[in-house]
Order: C-alpha cells, then sequence, then structure tokens
C-alpha cells in the first residue's frame, strides 16, 4: 500500500469532513470513537497498530504513516504525548507536512505548553497549514460522553472547518483568540486541577491524623464548599481505585509545563512548587501509569 492509497475508505455521512487523527492514545481513542459514531469519514494511525483495531472495527479506516492518514483529509487531529512527539509525527520523513498537503486544517489537540504550541504554529506557517489550537479540558469519562471543554484558538476562517468535530469531540467550546491562546489556558485549569488534587489528599490525611473519619469529610465537601472534581477524587483516594482517567505521569507533565511558563512571565505558583517532587518520586516509583489521585497513597511517594 503506498502513502497516497488510504485503502478500503469508509465513507462519512454527507457534508462532514474527513478527519485524520494521529495518537490513539488514552484520550485519542474515546475521542476518534465519537467522531466514527458521529459519522466522520476518520482515518487513524499510531506508532503501536494493535491500538487501531477495535476503531477500524468500528468503521475506521487504518493508516500505516501519518502522511497515509492526512492524505486528502480536511483535518488532520493530533492528540499524541508532548511536543517532542507531535513534532516528530508531523514534519518527520513519513509525516504530513513532508507531503504536498496544504488544505487541510491542523487541529492540535495535545497538551504541550506554550513554548511548544508557539513552535507547532510556526511549523504550520513554514508549510502553509492553518493551524489551530485546541487543548480540552477533562479526562477519559467526559472524552467518551463527548462532554469535553474544548479551548479553542486560532483563524476565524478555521471555525466553521472544525466545529462539527469539536462538536462531536465536546460539550462545550470555548474560542479564546489566536493560536495559543488555548494552551495558554489549559495550563491555567490544569495547574490548578493539580493543586486541588493535592489539597484533597493533604485534608483527608489531616482528617483521618485527627480522628475524624475522612468519608465523613468527602460528605461535606459534597455540600457548598466542595466542588464535584474534588468530591469523585477524594472518593476514589478512599477506595484505593486508581484507574487512571488522568494518568499521574501526564499530570506531573502539566504541572511542570504550568511551572515553566509561570517562571517565563516572574510568577511563583507556590503550591504547585510545593509538590511537584512528591508527584515525580511517585512516577519514579512506578505510579506513573495510574490516577493522579494515587499521590493519596503514601508508599506512592515516600523516597
Amino acid at each position: 500500500m503506498s502513502d497516497n492509497d488510504t485503502g478500503n475508505q469508509q465513507p462519512g455521512r454527507k457534508g462532514l469532513p474527513t478527519v485524520a487523527v494521529l495518537g490513539i492514545g488514552q484520550m485519542g481513542r474515546p475521542m476518534a470513537t465519537r467522531l466514527v459514531s458521529a459519522g466522520f469519514a476518520v482515518r487513524v494511525w499510531d506508532r503501536s497498530p494493535a491500538k487501531i483495531v477495535p476503531l477500524v472495527d468500528a468503521g475506521a479506516t487504518a493508516a500505516v504513516s501519518p502522511a497515509q492518514a492526512a492524505a486528502g483529509a480536511d483535518i488532520l487531529l493530533t492528540m499524541l504525548s508532548d511536543g517532542p512527539a507531535v513534532q516528530a509525527v508531523m514534519a518527520g520523513a513519513d509525516g504530513p507536512l513532508a507531503s504536498s498537503e496544504r488544505d487541510m486544517v491542523w487541529l492540535q489537540m495535545s497538551t504541550v505548553g506554550i513554548d511548544w504550541t508557539d513552535r507547532l504554529a510556526t511549523l504550520a506557517r513554514a508549510h502553509g497549514t492553518a493551524f489551530v489550537d485546541a487543548p480540552v479540558s477533562g479526562s477519559v469519562g467526559p472524552a467518551e460522553a463527548g462532554t469535553l471543554l474544548v479551548l479553542a484558538s486560532g483563524p476565524a476562517e478555521a471555525h466553521e472547518t472544525v466545529a462539527p468535530v469539536l462538536d462531536a469531540i465536546g460539550r462545550r467550546t470555548v474560542w479564546l483568540g489566536p493560536a495559543g491562546a488555548g494552551s495558554r489556558a489549559k495550563l491555567v485549569l490544569n495547574n490548578w486541577l493539580v493543586d486541588l488534587v493535592e489539597s484533597t489528599a493533604e485534608t483527608l490525611h489531616f482528617a483521618g491524623a485527627l480522628g475524624i473519619d475522612p468519608a465523613m469529610i468527602i460528605d461535606l465537601l459534597d455540600a457548598p464548599i466542595g466542588s464535584p472534581y474534588a468530591v469523585d477524587k477524594g472518593r476514589s483516594m478512599l477506595e484505593g481505585d486508581f484507574t487512571p482517567n488522568f494518568a499521574l505521569r501526564y499530570a506531573v507533565k502539566d504541572a511542570d509545563l504550568a511551572l515553566d511558563a509561570a517562571e517565563s512571565v516572574g510568577i511563583e505558583l507556590a503550591l504547585t512548587q510545593s509538590l511537584i517532587e512528591a508527584w515525580h518520586r511517585a512516577v519514579t516509583n512506578g505510579r506513573g501509569d495510574e490516577d493522579l489521585s494515587v499521590v493519596y497513597d503514601d508508599a506512592a511517594v515516600r523516597p
């Protein structure tokens, strides 16, 4: 099969754009699944071919390279681990930007931080490709349900093109301005989530040390002073259920990105700085693929 042959391409619903999804991981898989279910013609690629099999069974078309996935696609969606991975996939020898594709819109939804978003936007401009920066707020559950919050930014002329895709993936899309604004908002929100999880873990440990049932504290947090996210994570902590919705290693990556961004603008994130060493230690201790709520487990963060 050549790089320009998409094989047995499944037709999409009339009027919907053809979408190439690069990266079928924890978030890319449910997002691509939503697009297939919504009637889009979807092409999928991942470094691990086994990951795309369920999507092909559901109606997506497999691609053997990123360039093959992108050939003739209207929208190319990247959902990869970090900035270097996105650049390597997009600009590599078998990447879409190495081909003659120019008409597609690049919908960059990976969380890569400010510097890498700016680099990728520059890369897109150099290849004459429209670039939309649109990370999402939400984890695996919301991705499966199509209730993600999309933090979109990019040229106004691309809004209408990507709108059907974003509507299928999320419950709400907020357009924040030029490309890069979405990634900045994502760092702020994820930094808040990291601090909230650490605060919840500390609160439950504090309650237990004072002889108060931590479960009762969770019930109290379910009242007006709490937040649904903190309550959900607190219950997972007490149950010892660290099934990943937002893997710790990705949360640590995002916290590091937030600290770097804060330093670049002369701001100190004291709460995040106070937790980052222990969270890194939990990843080193082999807990990185568990949910970030695993930081409640003393065994995870002990030296």
